[in-house]
């Protein structure tokens, strides 16, 4: 009897979590890395943090149409792969956090949105980590495109 009441509220709980996932999906996370995404999702966005297991975050993704975010080759850092595609990395700078590492891409996906990855870290060590757990992200379903 227990079964026949909590079958009914499993389904509308998957049903939910179906749905909130049409507005836009997160990539996929390394499977080894023990971080986890707070996703929240707009009418033509989907914004997600990649969190540690104790809440800070090491990067975080938003899906779009477009970004503010407009790269200058004089900012250029790290080349890299993401889902097998070739990107790279841009500095960037926090006013009130100077000594910040901080790291920012724009890869295109095949859907003519745009995935913007940025970053921040407080040490070269910490940089070198988010960087490869960034670089290990899969688009599934979200195409990347090739520039």
């Amino acid at each position: 009897m227990n079964l026949l009441r909590i079958l009914p509220l499993a389904c509308l709980l998957a049903a939910g979590a179906v749905h909130a996932q049409s507005a836009g999906e997160c990539p996929l996370l390394p499977g080894d890395s023990g971080l986890s995404w707070k996703a929240m999702a707009g009418d033509d966005f989907v914004f997600c943090k990649a969190l540690q297991e104790d809440g800070g975050e090491v990067f975080a993704v938003t899906i779009s149409k477009d970004s503010p975010f407009e790269p200058k080759r004089s900012d250029r850092a790290e080349e890299a792969m993401i889902d097998g595609h070739e990107m790279r990395w841009y500095r960037g700078e926090i006013a009130s956090a100077p000594q910040a590492q901080v790291r920012e891409t724009l890869i295109e996906l095949d859907d003519g949105r745009v995935a913007h990855i940025s970053l921040r870290a407080n040490s070269e060590a910490e940089l070198a980590s988010a960087l490869q757990q960034a670089q290990a992200l899969r688009f599934r379903g979200l195409q990347l495109s090739s520039n």
